[in-house]
């Protein structure tokens, strides 16, 4: 094994050839209003 990588490879690489796909949101972060309500909700 070489210790630097072969940059050929990247050089030649051809995008066009990849996949377009759709990304989606998993894991989607709270609003402030509901981070608010939380709190709101565990005082009483």
């Amino acid at each position: 094994m070489a210790d630097k990588p072969d940059m050929g490879e990247i050089a030649s690489f051809d995008k066009a050839k990849l996949k377009k796909t759709e990304t989606q949101e998993k894991n989607t972060l709270p609003t402030k209003e509901t981070i608010e309500q939380e709190k709101r909700s565990d005082i009483s």
